[in-house]
């Protein structure tokens, strides 16, 4: 059951905060998080809890390194304990929300259903502790339309989530709107999408959602197009590069170009919080050993460890092919 796709357009809006936990001198958590520098995140965090138990928004900033990992059980554990500490922020219970949503796709159907309820109760905490939190409406409105009716499907209410996103963001509005259109089987869709990116400015975040839909359809032709725009829109925090590689990736599709947009978005130090470095190594790891290149993604796995030394999927993938 998935209401969330993590490594994309929802978490790259998610609102700043300020943080607090860094030393004098030393790179905040959160821009550890954003370069993809997990360790160094990691042992900044602890040492900020370790000297404040009760320090809130460390818990959050962990449930987010967790959320890069991969590690939804310790991700919906440190967010807990964030909303524990402190039940009026609004961010804090967005990012509960997601980590059960995301634990929720691994769980067994029982389980699994339990953690939809919550997704939807503490997505809806969000928007009330805060209406003007529009990633959490955004992820509200994600939730009445993917989940059945049974869980508080309503297709009716995404739209009037949409509704209230229109008044502070049209453009994200307009990208909810294309959602549902899809969703319906609406032939309007991919106009919705495409007049999403016009009201925005040309950011390219719409042109990868766009992308996606037409992966979705089919149409890989006209993905590799809408990437290729992508690479030439606006950023604002956005990371086109990592999204247009892993859609290449997923669809076996010009492998070679996949590469290359790796290696500049690491060139470049483009990464993001929802795109980050280690990860990006072990993309251009993967396409590296489908072509055949076992020691160059060898060694795109070590650099992914050696920034994220817990990210599972980078060490299962280079004791797969050093055997």
């Amino acid at each position: 059951m998935r209401f969330l796709r993590s490594a994309g357009f929802l978490a790259a809006m998610v609102i700043s905060i300020s943080v607090g936990v860094a030393g004098a001198g030393n790179t905040a958590p959160e821009d550890l998080l954003r370069a993809g520098k997990a360790n160094d995140a990691r042992r900044q965090l602890d040492a900020a809890i370790h000297q404040n138990p009760n320090d809130a928004e460390a818990y959050n900033l962990l449930c987010r390194l967790y959320f890069q990992l991969e590690q939804w059980d310790n991700a919906l554990h440190m967010a807990e304990k964030s909303v524990e500490l402190a039940p009026k922020n609004s961010n804090y219970h967005l990012w509960l929300g997601r980590a059960a949503g995301r634990k929720a796709e691994i769980a067994n159907p029982f389980a699994a259903w339990g953690l939809a309820r919550r997704v939807r109760s503490e997505v809806e905490c969000a928007v009330e502790l805060d209406g003007n939190n529009m990633p959490a409406r955004s992820d509200l409105a994600e939730y009445y339309m993917e989940a059945p009716g049974f869980l508080g499907g309503d297709k009716k209410r995404a739209r009037e989530q949409a509704d209230m996103v229109a008044r502070q963001d049209p453009a994200l509005a307009t990208y909810i709107y294309a959602r549902l259109a899809e969703k319906q089987g609406s032939a309007q869709a991919e106009q919705e999408y495409k007049k999403a990116i016009n009201k925005s400015g040309n950011m390219s975040r719409y042109w990868i959602e766009l992308a996606y839909y037409y992966r979705r359809a089919g149409r890989v032709a006209d993905m590799e197009a809408a990437i290729s725009q992508a690479g030439q829109g606006a950023r604002q925090g956005s990371a086109p590069e990592y999204d247009g590689a892993y859609l290449l990736l997923r669809t076996n599709r010009n492998l070679n170009a996949a590469i290359q947009m790796l290696k500049r978005s690491l060139s470049d130090n483009t990464s993001s919080e929802d795109a980050p470095a280690f990860r990006a190594h072990y993309m251009l790891g993967e396409l590296l050993e489908k072509q055949g290149d076992n020691k160059a993604a060898a060694a795109e796995f070590r650099s992914a460890l050696e920034m994220a030394s817990e990210f599972r999927p980078a060490r299962d993938a280079l004791n797969r092919i050093s055997r």
